[in-house]
């Protein structure tokens, strides 16, 4: 069976000329990227938390390429399409953008979203694109981590065989 695209799922300059429109009606944009290589419930919320910070939630996602660099060649487990997939099936995600290089400061600039946001375990003076988004008047956002969640533990454990301890 041929699963369509989503047109949640759109390229750089179709993100740009979707979010011209959107701009123009006043929504405040949040931009988030990341690998979102097995999707899980620490996701799901850091996504909710994100979009609840504007009117639009613009992901980005790294390439398979780019993850291999960032993660090692035995990741991403998960196609970036597959990913791509997933994330645009998520209610709170509006657009989803694919993004080649090892970090989405290019994306970010042509995104110009009004709050960027990442995990806990960035601090937000150390937030890949916090100068682009400070210049325009925008705000940067570090949020919590889900606790118990995490794709390179799940991995480990995966590996190891254990059995997955249920979190809250």
């Amino acid at each position: 069976m041929q699963v369509r695209a989503s047109p949640k799922i759109l390229a750089r300059a179709a993100v740009r000329r979707r979010l011209a429109a959107v701009r123009r009606r006043g929504a405040r944009i949040v931009f988030t990227n990341g690998c979102f290589d097995l999707l899980h419930p620490g996701h799901v919320r850091y996504l909710r938390a994100a979009r609840r910070l504007g009117d639009v939630l613009v992901v980005g996602v790294n390439s398979d390429a780019s993850v291999r660099r960032l993660k090692g060649p035995a990741r991403p487990l998960v196609p970036q399409r597959a990913r791509c997939e997933v994330l645009a099936a998520l209610e709170m995600v509006d657009y989803v953008v694919v993004f080649g290089e090892d970090t989405p400061y290019a994306l970010i600039a042509a995104v110009q979203p009004d709050v960027l946001v990442k995990g806990g375990d960035w601090t937000p003076d150390r937030i890949v694109g916090a100068d682009l988004v400070r210049a325009r008047g925008g705000t940067v956002r570090s949020l919590r981590f889900a606790r118990g969640y995490s794709t390179t533990a799940l991995v480990a454990r995966i590996v190891r065989r254990e059995k997955v301890p249920h979190a809250g």
